[in-house]
């Protein structure tokens, strides 16, 4: 019989979750330079570009703190541009450089405002399109981004309830996706920009995560959409402006169009990406059919397609694999060849890694649960400790490839379970909303039947499971033990909301026009009749059954679940005599991005599940991680 001696060696955190050594390779629109990420000798992330042909490379961006993680290629090449927030507040701004003379501007430089990239266009070179909430704090305009002045002009008002914008190929804004007062969606439409919006497409709540406007066509008449309209999954259509006409491009029975490959100049759907378990790609553009083929042959995960040049010469892509770090190809497509350029973590390379097996869990009233299973390499998948890794969202999902928390749990020692319960995205309307208001009943239950699914098949000591979570995967963890409170051996929750009612009621702004998504799908807060509802499905109230050992980390920035979300569930814990442990980053938002906050939350949470389930741990020298931030309090213990 298998021993804990038979697992591979430890790896450590720092390769698990630190920084990566470059990943997210872009090409520049002329196809002359090449863009990505990688850490500055301080070890924060920076943007980095060098000459394709040439061996130097240079970083161009000195972020002091928290490390960049979004940058996009202007369509002139000269102008490279990057998204960074504040200490995680997720007020982002869109910063410059200039490549000729290194020069970094704030290009949206406002006081508690975000932007966001809405659109650019190779035939508009030194123009992008900007959304600002500057006017009202609730609503994103459009703006005009001048990229030789820095001359910002508006394009588009908000008229209160847009949520999203589609630019045409001339870089006219026009179509808006708004949510409607029941919950649906709807489309408007204009024929120019700087003509009327006008009604054009309009559907119910329970399509409204299914449906969305992606593209338009290159003579801007059609629509290209997600739409689940008329099926339960959501399909790649084209649908005529005038007419109404309507064009099946990709569907599939077992899951949603997860990815849609449009070409940046014709505006042609050219392939269209479908996850059930692992992916696999609909090509719909016989020009790149042969593309498809070969690329598939260059490594054995799952691929996708980085950006390419405007000539089109040239395409960067990206592998996932379950047992090996991201890798990423240049594809030569005139010689039908790949180059490999790099992985984004090479000290995951020749370690034994586990197997991210996709399974399928019926639920108690017959709804099929798609799941992920990683189990320790070297021991005997029989009684083994497990952890239940919740996914954020819930409007989210969980996918087959690298993961290092999965792999993490495993080398540890641990099975680990990812499971997308009802609610999650990806699976069909009729999946989702399966789960509206379902928070903390027949969404909890799902969980409860996955680790049962996991003991009955003999994987998991059914005495041993721990739940562990973000975000909604948070709120899952508090749930677990107050609502079922003897069933968890241990929770780990990460910014997970504690009262709903609170966490509605503190919002972004700018989420108010989504707020009818969550009236529809988690209870309306200022309803009578979901009043009850949201009351139950809140752990806050229900902290005096938590019998099980607890440990919560919190970011003091985030926008989205307040630091209070936590701190009123510590207070409310330590009012009943119980026991916790919180963490707190001052610098740290809805998630922990600096690596030595990271690091230092897991590091402790990894001597937590040691505690509480028997696992492994790689020892840490001092209280804390140096460099992070955390400040610790610990409530019924001596």
């Amino acid at each position: 019989m298998s021993t804990r001696a038979d697992l591979p060696p430890l790896i450590s955190r720092e390769v698990l979750f630190g920084n990566p050594e470059r990943m997210g390779p872009k090409l520049s629109p002329d196809g002359t330079k090449m863009a990505w990420i990688a850490p500055d000798k301080k070890n924060i992330l920076q943007v980095w570009v060098k000459t394709i042909g040439k061996d130097e490379e240079k970083v161009v961006t000195a972020d002091p703190k928290r490390g960049i993680r979004q940058f996009a290629w202007a369509e002139n090449s000269r102008v490279l541009l990057y998204m960074q927030d504040s200490d995680g507040d997720e007020n982002f701004h869109v910063y410059g450089v200039d490549l000729a003379n290194g020069n970094v501007r704030d290009l949206t430089p406002f006081q508690g405002v975000k932007a966001q990239i809405t659109a650019s266009d190779p035939s508009y070179p030194d123009t992008v399109l900007v959304s600002l909430n500057t006017r009202n704090r609730a609503l994103f305009d459009v703006y005009r981004l001048d990229l030789n002045t820095g001359a910002l002009t508006i394009d588009t008002e908000n008229p209160g309830d847009v949520v999203g914008w589609v630019a045409d190929p001339h870089l006219q804004v026009r179509a808006a996706q708004t949510m409607t007062p029941s919950g649906g969606a709807a489309i408007r439409v204009r024929d120019d920009g700087s003509s009327t919006f006008r009604p054009w497409l309009e559907v119910g709540p329970e399509d409204a995560l299914t449906f969305g406007a992606l593209d338009f066509s290159a003579d801007g008449k059609s629509l290209t959409l997600l739409s689940s309209l008329g099926r339960d999954t959501a399909a790649v259509v084209q649908r005529e402006i005038a007419g109404g006409k309507e064009a099946l491009l990709a569907a599939s029975d077992e899951a949603d169009a997860d990815s849609v490959l449009i070409h940046p100049k014709t505006h042609v759907v050219q392939a269209v990406r479908f996850a059930p378990g692992r992916a696999h790609w609909k090509v719909i553009d016989p020009s790149i059919a042969a593309d498809f083929e070969a690329i598939g042959k260059l490594h054995d995960g799952d691929f996708s397609i980085v950006n390419r040049d405007n000539a089109d010469r040239t395409w960067l892509v990206a592998f996932t694999a379950d047992r090996g770090p991201v890798a990423y190809y240049a594809w030569n497509r005139e010689e039908k060849k790949g180059t490999f350029l790099f992985v984004h973590q090479p000290k995951l390379q020749g370690l034994a890694l586990a197997d991210m097996k996709p399974v399928k869990i019926k639920a108690r009233d017959g709804l099929t649960l798609n799941a992920y299973l990683t189990l320790p390499v070297g021991v005997e998948p029989r009684g083994l400790p497990m952890v239940l890794m919740v996914h954020g969202g819930p409007w989210a999902r969980d996918q087959w490839g690298y993961n290092p928390y999965a792999q993490w749990f495993a080398n540890r020692g641990y099975a680990c379970l990812s499971v997308n319960f009802r609610g999650s995205t990806g699976y069909g309307k009729s999946f989702l909303n399966a789960a509206n208001k379902q928070w903390g009943r027949a969404m909890h239950d799902d969980l409860i039947d996955a680790c049962k699914w996991a003991a009955d098949k003999g994987f998991a000591d059914p005495k041993k499971v721990a739940v562990f979570g973000g975000s909604y995967g948070g709120y899952a963890a508090l749930a677990a033990l107050t609502f079922t409170p003897e069933f968890f051996a241990c929770a780990v929750d990460m910014v997970g909301p504690s009262n709903l009612k609170t966490l509605i009621a503190t919002i972004p702004p700018y989420w108010k026009p989504m707020r009818v998504m969550f009236d529809t799908r988690m209870g309306n807060v200022d309803d009578p009749k979901d009043a009850e509802l949201i009351h139950e499905a809140s752990p806050l109230f229900k902290a005096d059954k938590i019998r099980r050992p607890l440990l919560i980390g919190q970011g003091a920035n985030d926008p989205r679940v307040k630091q209070a979300e936590s701190e009123q569930i510590v207070a409310a814990i330590e009012k009943n005599g119980g026991r916790v442990s919180y963490v707190l980053y001052p610098d740290e938002g809805h998630g922990f991005a600096r690596p030595e906050n990271r690091i230092d939350f897991n590091a402790r949470a990894e001597a937590f599940l040691a505690e509480n389930l028997g696992g492994r741990v790689e020892p840490i020298a001092g209280e804390k991680v140096p460099g992070s931030t955390a400040v610790v309090k610990e409530v019924g213990k001596k």
